[in-house]
């Protein structure tokens, strides 16, 4: 394989979190009993006139903003013609050639951009359910709004693509526009791609892997699919241009029907909903909603708050936990203590993505402070700082509850060298080990007395003191 380059492009589908579809009123909640969650004019029957939903255009221009896209003015709707079994009108209503964002780009850890031609939006399809030989079809899914992002055909290899499709979902996420839930559909792609002489600049034959809705699945079908065209190119045939899906059971890519090109849809203006207008007023409007530019907040996040950058890329997946880690650094003199608690203790709490992403935690913005503080200014140790976090966690109470004066008031020089001694005469085979060399028993007796003091003791004071005291 060293002697051949991967050329891919991604066509990203992300659903869009409004509360009602992009042409009717009804929920886009997801699951619901099939066919529950449609009207006549979200499964096409005659007569029936579509209304844009205009939060739907407002999710995708700030998707655009987010992706350095440049917005269009003037866009419209177009029907893309073609006969599934789910998608009743047998035709979609998406866009064609004048889309909402065109000419973004998505920056890589490598430097790379990868481009985006486009994104636009469309109607989602209903979905089909295979059961005992049978074709179901439930349509709750039908007229679910979807933005589209197409990138250019910029990804040289498996790794970027999988960077370059977490980096979508993580910004999608923190601007709002999606929860981007891939179990659940609301984020899926189709893999083009095909593969070239190592150092030539001529495009292959690609084919297009459909519906790619987990990271583990995409990673395998790609690795197939480059095998399998490479195996065709070295044995002289041709790989033909064709839309494969990916089988799990057996991990590898089959055949579904013939590559579609743009002109096998037929696309015509759509005659029943009007023009796309965003004004200079409008994009102000959307432009001032937004949060701040993610990859601006990761390199403060790092330079500002001193974290390292796999945290701040950890607490940055969601931006209500970007949003309370910001609120709990507050004043804090060592904001990473704050960082180690969202992603330690906190995080352990949190079994899911979707956990994560909802952050409903007992402990507030403003208790964490609190707790740091009490750190900050030397009244607790980290130790006691962990014990107590995992009794507000457990109630919702704040530190005050579970820290008495005497936790508080810290312990003396001469209280603490008693401690020692009498942990020093409690443990005679620890101090006969220390005497002979063995430095690890000095450890043994120095949790005794961080037991004994509750964990108020200074660490590296009482080591010291042992040293010394074992020592003699």
């Amino acid at each position: 394989m060293k002697n051949w380059e991967l050329v891919c492009g991604l066509e990203t589908h992300v659903e869009l979190a409004t509360k009602t579809k992009i042409f009717c009123s009804c929920t886009t909640e997801f699951g619901g009993e099939p066919n529950t969650h449609c009207c006549p004019i979200c499964i096409g029957l005659p007569g029936t006139l579509p209304k844009l939903n205009k939060a739907v255009v407002e999710y995708a221009v700030m998707a655009g903003l987010a992706t350095h896209c440049e917005i269009n003015p003037d866009a419209k709707m177009d029907r893309k013609n073609y006969v599934y079994p789910d998608l009743p009108k047998a035709y979609q209503i998406s866009e064609y050639d004048q889309p909402l964002c065109r000419n973004g780009y998505v920056e890589l850890s490598n430097g790379r951009k990868i481009r985006l031609a486009r994104i636009h939006i469309e109607e989602d399809a209903g979905k089909l359910v295979h059961e005992r030989g049978n074709t179901l079809v439930d349509y709750n899914r039908g007229g679910v709004p979807l933005i589209e992002i197409v990138s250019e055909p910029d990804i040289r290899s498996i790794d970027e693509a999988v960077e370059y499709l977490e980096k979508l979902q993580t910004i999608m996420r923190y601007i709002g526009v999606s929860d981007c839930k891939m179990q659940e559909g609301s984020l899926r792609c189709d893999v083009n791609i095909s593969v070239r002489p190592a150092g030539s600049d001529k495009f292959g034959t690609r084919t297009e892997i459909k519906n790619m809705n987990s990271f583990s699945h995409m990673i395998k079908a790609m690795e197939y699919e480059m095998e399998r065209q490479i195996d065709l190119l070295e044995s002289g045939e041709e790989v033909v241009q064709e839309t494969r899906r990916y089988d799990e059971s057996t991990g590898c890519t089959e055949g579904m029907r013939g590559k579609e090109d743009a002109n096998d849809y037929r696309y015509f203006r759509e005659p029943d909903l009007v023009a796309i207008r965003v004004t200079p007023e409008m994009l102000e409007e959307i432009k001032a909603r937004m949060p701040e530019d993610l990859q601006a907040r990761y390199n403060r996040f790092v330079k500002d708050y001193g974290l390292p950058e796999a945290d701040a890329k950890l607490i940055l997946e969601h931006r209500r936990i970007a949003d309370y880690f910001e609120k709990a650094a507050a004043g804090i003199k060592n904001p990473r203590t704050v960082a180690n608690c969202i992603t330690g203790p906190i995080f352990a709490r949190l079994a899911t993505e979707a956990e994560k992403a909802d952050f409903n935690v007992p402990v507030s913005a403003e208790n964490l402070n609190a707790l740091v503080k009490l750190l900050d200014e030397g009244k607790i140790r980290m130790n006691l700082l962990k014990s107590t976090l995992e009794k507000m966690l457990d109630t919702g109470k704040p530190a005050s509850e579970f820290l008495s004066e005497k936790d508080l008031a810290g312990i003396s020089p001469d209280e603490l060298r008693k401690i020692c001694e009498q942990a020093a005469a409690d443990n005679p085979n620890a101090v006969k080990d220390y005497r002979a060399g063995k430095e690890k028993a000095l450890k043994a007796v120095l949790g005794a007395v961080m037991k004994a003091t509750r964990g108020r003791a200074n660490p590296q004071e009482a080591e010291k003191i042992l040293a010394e005291i074992m020592s003699n």
